[in-house]
């Protein structure tokens, strides 16, 4: 009896497809080799999760992240996507579930909104590294094709780590987004030297909120050359970075140590996704952070093996 993988193609921080941002979850993992998780998610060149059934007590199910080159400890939006289709075809219950992957275990509901399903995941806040020097500053601005005059003074230049590493940079407007012109090649260059895999670049929208429990909403590019993403659609894990680095900065107040966003991203790539975030804090200091988003199934698909 030969075997076989379902492979699933979603779309995760959006209810649209051809939105948002590509995943792919392979179920039915367990009896692949390493080479075979690689080799698949090499051929299927995109953020792959590979599920599998838990070993210990501990955890619910287990997931490991491959991207087309490497595996990756956890990666956020393809998680949303795991529990979406586990949600979807009943192979996990609603509330929280403890996965376990290489960067720890980590709990992560499904509820239901509007006739669909909604993922959460609760994650312990990022770390605050280091402001970048004034010459390292100089030399990314330039990269990104833009002056000092373009940076929100309350946002200092920062490192943000969880699992990854990012750059916060803080713009005055979200129209100053649009004029951005990265220098792939120079970004690249700086990474090691600056010390982030990645550009988080954001700016929070004036426009009056809808929500009267949403607070403020974000608007966000994100660059990463190094790792072989020139501009990701929509980041889970740096939204959650950037939550904690708004209260951390007092750039934005909890409401009795609760914050809460919208952070919009991957229109600049006309893949647009939201993601909600709630950081529940002591004064100025992150203690958890909540990341949420939707997900659509684009395609289903056999893979034999």
């Amino acid at each position: 009896m030969s075997q076989h993988c379902r492979l699933f193609h979603v779309d995760a921080f959006t209810r649209e497809r051809f939105c948002g941002n590509p995943a792919r979850v392979v179920l039915d993992a367990d009896h692949l080799s390493d080479e075979q998780m690689q080799t698949i998610a090499t051929e299927l060149n995109g953020e792959t999760a590979f599920v599998l059934a838990a070993e210990t007590n501990d955890h619910d199910v287990q997931v490991r992240f491959f991207t087309p080159d490497h595996e990756v400890p956890f990666v956020g939006h393809v998680t949303v996507a795991t529990h979406y289709v586990l949600a979807k075809y009943g192979l996990r219950g609603k509330g929280m579930v403890r996965q376990r992957s290489n960067a720890g275990i980590a709990e992560v509901e499904a509820t239901e909104v509007d006739g669909d399903y909604r993922i959460s995941l609760l994650i312990s806040p990022p770390s605050l590294g280091p402001i970048v020097p004034e010459h390292h500053r100089i030399q990314v601005l330039d990269a990104l094709g833009i002056s000092s005059p373009y940076l929100q003074a309350a946002c200092p230049l920062q490192i943000l780590t969880k699992g990854s590493s990012r750059l916060l940079i803080g713009l005055r407007s979200v129209e100053l987004l649009a004029s951005l012109k990265p220098n792939m090649e120079e970004l690249s260059r700086l990474t090691p030297h600056i010390g982030a895999e990645g550009y988080f670049v954001f700016a929070l929208d004036d426009s009056p909120s809808k929500s009267p429990t949403q607070q403020i909403t974000t608007v966000s590019r994100m660059f990463c050359p190094a790792i072989g993403i020139p501009e990701d659609p929509v980041s889970g894990n740096a939204h959650g970075m950037l939550g904690t680095y708004l209260i951390a900065h007092n750039i934005v107040s909890s409401n009795k140590g609760l914050f809460s966003f919208h952070g919009r991203q991957g229109e600049s790539v006309k893949r647009p996704g939201t993601v909600e975030v709630e950081v529940t804090c002591s004064g100025a200091v992150a203690q958890s952070v909540r990341i949420s988003g939707d997900a659509v199934i684009l395609y289903q698909a056999e893979l034999p093996l």
